[in-house]
């Protein structure tokens, strides 16, 4: 049988709790979210972070660094971490996630911005192309989680045009009433119950918590 110690478990669970919560408060807002693929995949890099420093991270921890620097060589880990989420990040391509929306409410908000960027924009089935601003788009529908993204069709892309589309969308959007996700109460209580969970394991037993930390940073 597995035996996990409250240190590894918080950490490795504690920001998937956090991810969850907000996941959870999003999908249950009664206006529909708009953010950036980047910021999507950011966070879900963020949310993970426990999962590699409690796992690979540490399971392979260059001891040579760790004589050396002592507990500093976290700290270069994570660096290292966040240079490569932000690599990942810098490299997809633009993509707009708009949350608790469905598709046809998406379509004709959509509709009605891209009308005033570009009176020249063409629509053809779920793709739509932006001539003036140099934007090419697919729409991929996920109804069954409220979820609709506007994903870059091809390399040529504007990455200024897609800004300008972003803020003209979440204006107009933020004003467009949204019926709250059923999907986001489980998303809450997942997060609540992790929460609630690992707080327990942690004040249940402080001594191999700290002796576990204690270990962790060589100290």
């Amino acid at each position: 049988m597995l035996d996990i110690d409250a240190l590894h478990l918080s950490i490795a669970l504690g920001p998937l709790a956090v991810y969850f919560l907000l996941l959870g408060f999003v999908n249950l807002s009664t206006r529909p979210f708009v953010t950036t693929g980047a910021r999507d995949v950011g966070a879900l890099g963020l949310a993970i972070s426990g999962l590699i420093v409690a796992g690979p991270m540490e399971l392979f921890l260059p001891e040579a660094a760790t004589n050396r620097f002592g507990g500093y060589v976290w700290l270069l880990l994570l660096t290292f971490y966040g240079l490569c989420l932000t690599l990942i990040v810098l490299t997809l391509r633009p993509r707009l996630v708009i949350y608790n929306v469905n598709p046809d409410q998406l379509r004709a908000v959509l509709a009605e911005v891209v009308a005033e960027l570009d009176s020249e924009a063409r629509w053809a089935g779920d793709s739509l192309v932006l001539p003036k601003l140099d934007v090419q788009l697919h729409v991929e529908l996920w109804p069954a989680v409220h979820n609709v993204q506007l994903v870059a069709a091809g390399s040529r892309q504007n990455y200024v045009s897609w800004k300008r589309l972003e803020m003209a969308l979440a204006k107009v959007l933020h004003q467009t009433a949204a019926s709250p996700n059923p999907h986001g109460f489980g998303m809450l209580a997942l997060g609540v119950v992790l929460i609630g969970l690992l707080t327990y394991c942690m004040i249940s037993d402080p001594t191999t918590v700290e002796q576990g930390l204690a270990e962790m940073l060589r100290y």
